[in-house]
């Protein structure tokens, strides 16, 4: 059986979801696979205990995706960005610094939300698209390509017809390897532990993260949980103490991050379970192929630093929309593609390498090296029109 469609996606993760809304918003016939249904629910097996935090340039593609006006409800403001450092030889605060998005905008940074919530609200929004097909449960076998078309055969035997396929199906991305597009990929020896808590000081909208050492421990707002402020953590630590963490009962978990919290917000309690992953940096080799376009994990792998892995990755769909739609005759043409990877491929380097180059700093053990780490942030705090370019960077503004 063939079928043919504008754009097909590879991907049903939420850089994927978010593409297909945002193309099928657009005017486009979408196809949107991935070989994995979204898990939707909070509390159930499989479900991404992450959260997101959609910067502000973010939220105007999620507006032209029909997104924002249901994720708006659920989402807590990041209006300060605080750093501390807790290098010392007792985990407490010695030098904290706050970044506030009204130093340079009217607007908070960013939004946060779940990634169980936003898989949910999107796969609600396609639903609700007659030019989008999402077909969860059906994954991508084979990619054939020639000057003027795509064809994809699908995991349930039909083959696709398409001008353009979005290869978002994840740092092991078949449609990559598919293409004979190579990646480079660091590992760091660390993994990160992704839960909710609840605390009985208010985070005031402010996220906190706070580096010793294995790497930053970073607190991010969410709305009140069953009537006591809460947080999204990500908790990163080499591999085995993050293993070792991942397997403490309760009780002495939540001892534990209180401690590595240094008891800013009051004693840590739960809210969820704990998930695990590896943390790594990687980036292709290009973002594009004949036919081909890759974006999100696909394109590049970072740190959970600072709020770009998934803002990235909008970036990523937000100038690839903005050609193909100035394309609409055919969205996949050599020079199209050609232009998609010449406006991201620098920007994308550059933060992975900036990244990393955050993510090792965070893991210095050694006391002298923990000075220079704390000396470092003062000195950069300390420059006025350096701290609000650091801010508009970050946002990736300028």
């Amino acid at each position: 059986m063939t079928e043919a469609c504008d754009i097909l996606i590879s991907g049903g993760g939420i850089a994927g979801l978010t593409a297909a809304a945002a193309f099928g918003s657009a005017g486009f016939d979408v196809i949107c696979v991935d070989p994995t249904a979204p898990v939707t629910e909070r509390d159930v097996d499989g479900s991404d205990m992450r959260t997101t935090a959609f910067l502000q340039p973010a939220r105007g593609l999620l507006e032209r995706a029909g997104l924002w006006e249901r994720l708006d409800a659920h989402a807590a403001p990041l209006q300060v960005m605080r750093i501390v450092d807790a290098g010392g030889e007792i985990p407490e605060p010695r030098v904290v610094r706050d970044f506030n998005a009204a130093d340079i905008s009217d607007q908070p940074f960013g939004w946060n939300l779940p990634n169980w919530l936003l898989r949910r609200e999107m796969v609600a929004r396609l639903a609700e698209m007659p030019n989008v097909s999402f077909r969860p449960g059906t994954g991508t076998r084979s990619l054939f390509t020639r000057t003027g078309e795509a064809r994809v055969g699908l995991s349930d035997g039909v083959e696709v017809r398409t001008k353009l396929v979005v290869a978002a199906d994840g740092r092991h991305s078949p449609m990559r390897e598919a293409a004979g597009i190579g990646v480079h990929t660091t590992r760091y020896g660390q993994k990160a532990l992704a839960f909710a808590v609840t605390h009985p000081i208010a985070h005031g909208n402010v996220s906190t993260e706070i580096h010793r050492s294995g790497g930053p421990f970073t607190l991010v707002p969410l709305p009140d949980w069953e009537g006591r402020p809460s947080s999204a953590i990500v908790w990163m630590e080499r591999g085995p103490r993050a293993v070792e963490l991942q397997g403490m009962e309760s009780a002495e978990f939540e001892a534990a991050m209180t401690e590595r919290s240094c008891g800013l917000f009051g004693p840590l309690k739960l809210a969820s379970r704990r998930t695990i992953w590896p943390i790594i940096s990687q980036q292709a080799d290009r973002l594009s192929g004949e036919r081909v376009a890759l974006m999100a994990e696909t394109a590049h792998v970072v740190p959970p630093i600072g709020a770009q892995g998934l803002n990235m990755s909008l970036a990523d769909l937000a100038t690839l929309l903005d050609l193909a739609e100035a394309h609409r005759d055919d969205p996949g043409t050599a020079a199209l593609l050609e232009r998609y990877h010449a406006a991201r491929h620098r920007d994308i380097a550059m933060r992975v390498r900036g990244i990393d180059i955050l993510n090792r700093a965070s893991m210095w053990q050694a006391q002298p090296l923990r000075d220079v780490r704390a000396m470092g942030l003062n000195a950069l705090y300390s420059m006025a029109p350096v701290r609000k370019t650091l801010m508009q960077m970050g946002l990736g503004v300028r």
